[in-house]
């Protein structure tokens, strides 16, 4: 049989835009003679609806939706989509549907309470591993996290008989998961002696980024197919049962096992007599493998997949951003260049009398190589008008961190007025260790509407920019913002690394810590020093309540602020060994 996986960009919310979004994509798994055709979980809703889901009014909608877009779906079809099923209580569901109408509602049965998911506040757990007999061949469908697990639907059904395991997911993306998700597949395939497909949703969800990825994996658990990465697209794969059940007659370990639940065998009786004059059991040529992405190139994919939604789902049209001349606010623009075009990205140099010539030099070369237009304010005027008003405020006072953060601030306000002016919004450029360690200025750099880098290390920072030349086969980051040493250019001589441990150093830790919950010991026992690390976590903790009040942001590593990672700001929990009490915080403010 041919099955198409259709890894479409929803859009949250919009019910009905997306039932037609899967319509058309279905019309192309129709042209392409499918007989099987898979979409993303929670296709109808988008991915998450989050508190939607105590709307009666928009669940309603979503069955409306679902049954117009059944009503599509021709006879000799089999179509599987995600939706939100209503049956006493609320499911996460997978509607079985052919011949205009839905043959079976699956819930899923195992809900992710964990990182950045929460579906236990809305669903209710489902029963049952139904296996669908599409004209001899049995194929258990389930959803996402159903697969997660070596038990569950999964292994139910494929004890049952099933040789196609198919799984709708909305699986978000952290970097390099898609490698780790596909070991897991495959094992999963292998185990049970199936095919397994997957069919992952795509497209930018506020902080989330979905990877697509979908793929197809034979009883050996090889990958045989893969969609692209960060883009719709539809994956046509050729299966022939049979070769299923030859693995399986090799592999007794199945025989000693039996079911926990055995599943329901939902009859399909169009089966077999597909309008496009195919057959099922019919084989065509080697299916699509699209390469992987490194490390750099996915991250890079998934910052402007996830800019350019957030920017389109909700109606913005152009990006404001302030150029330093440093490694941040470059690799910003160039993000949002890629993302909305660089005629909707304008920069703005706005200098100070800390300001280097070669930055100045930098940011104008930056925003040549990219083609995106520029202004210059200086902030030295209203600097000084500052510096005259709080004269006698701070008399007898010498100037320290005050003075640093209000040219912050000035810019700041600056990017906000020609956001209220024109209309733009502001794109905020500080990278993942500015953000951990509180490395920042309240309503100064982080002001913003949306944070384009914040969960990018600052190291990985350095890794992407040169990326990107590479790919280029240009020099789009000019050369002389990877190599000068960083700094915030608010004082004279300024540098990072009179503040901070050097990047190299600091990013490990800050892995570690926060992604990895470590504590004090455990980092320095990796060999550490104990000094920066105990700088570094002390940051980390007093730097709460600035996250907080940050924009929201990509999230592109394993744990990211927000969503992933919830520590309370009034939090006087800290690791003593030998640490002295009453230090006061540290850092910019």
């Amino acid at each position: 049989m041919r099955v198409a996986l259709a890894q479409i960009d929803t859009v949250v919310g919009d019910v009905w835009g997306n039932a037609g979004r899967a319509a058309k994509a279905l019309d192309r798994a129709l042209e392409g003679g499918a007989d099987l055709v898979a979409f993303p979980e929670l296709t109808i809703t988008g991915y998450p609806p989050e508190d939607l889901l105590l709307r009666p009014s928009f669940i309603q909608e979503n069955l409306g939706a679902l049954n117009e877009f059944a009503g599509s779906v021709p006879e000799g079809v089999v179509v599987a989509v995600g939706f939100v099923d209503l049956d006493g209580d609320l499911y996460n569901g997978c509607a079985i549907i052919t011949g205009g109408e839905v043959l079976y509602r699956y819930h899923k049965r195992y809900l992710p309470n964990y990182g950045v998911f929460d579906e236990n506040r809305y669903f209710r757990e489902g029963e049952g591993a139904p296996v669908l007999r599409l004209d001899g061949a049995l194929v258990g469908v389930n959803v996402c996290e159903d697969m997660w697990y070596p038990g569950g639907p999964a292994r139910d059904q494929a004890l049952s008989g099933a040789s196609v395991l198919l799984n709708v997911s909305a699986s978000p993306y952290h970097r390099l998961k898609g490698h780790s998700r596909e070991r897991m597949l495959g094992v999963r395939a292998s185990d049970h002696g199936c095919y397994v497909l997957f069919c992952n949703l795509v497209g930018g969800q506020d902080e989330l980024v979905f990877d697509g990825r979908s793929a197809a994996f034979d009883p050996e658990g090889r990958v045989i197919a893969r969609a692209k990465q960060f883009e719709e697209d539809l994956l046509l794969v050729d299966l022939d049962a049979e070769e299923a059940l030859v693995h399986r007659l090799h592999d007794p370990r199945p025989r000693k096992e039996n079911p926990d639940r055995p599943p329901e065998v939902i009859e399909v009786p169009t089966a077999g007599h597909n309008p496009n004059g195919r057959t099922w059991g019919r084989t065509g040529g080697e299916p699509r493998r699209e390469p992987a992405l490194s490390e750099e190139g996915e991250v890079l994919s998934a910052l402007c997949l996830g800019l350019g939604d957030y920017f389109r789902k909700n109606g913005f049209s152009r990006a404001v951003l302030g150029l330093s001349g440093g490694i941040d606010s470059s690799f910003a623009a160039a993000v949002a260049a890629r993302a909305l075009g660089p005629e909707n990205v304008t920069g703005v140099l706005m200098p100070s009398r800390y300001t280097s010539e070669l930055s100045n030099t930098d940011a104008a070369a930056l925003a040549n190589n990219l083609g995106i237009d520029t202004q210059v304010i200086p902030i030295g005027p209203a600097f000084d008008a500052y510096r005259e008003m709080l004269e006698g405020a701070f008399e007898g006072l010498k100037e320290d961190v005050t003075e640093e953060n209000i040219q912050s601030r000035i810019r700041g306000n600056i990017l906000m007025a020609l956001s209220n002016k024109f209309g733009w919004i502001v794109l905020s450029t500080g990278n993942k260790s500015e953000m951990s360690v509180g490395y920042s200025t309240l309503y100064g750099d982080t002001a913003g509407g949306f944070s384009v880098i914040r969960d990018v290390p600052k190291t990985l920072v350095y890794r992407i920019c040169r990326h990107i030349n590479e790919v280029e086969g240009r020099e789009v980051i000019p050369e002389s913002v990877l190599t000068k040493e960083p700094s915030a250019e608010l004082r004279e001589d300024q540098r990072d690394a009179d503040s901070l441990p050097p990047y190299d150093v600091l990013d490990p830790i800050l892995e570690a810590y926060i992604e990895e919950d470590k504590g004090v010991g455990e980092i320095v026992a990796a060999g550490f020093d104990e000094e920066d690390v105990r700088h570094a976590v002390k940051l980390v903790d007093a730097a709460e309540y600035k996250r907080r009040q940050a924009p929201t942001g990509i999230k592109v590593t394993a744990r990211s602020f927000g969503r992933d990672r919830r520590m309370p700001i009034t939090n006087r929990y800290r690791e003593r060994q030998g640490e002295p009490r009453g230090e006061r915080r540290d850092g910019r403010s």
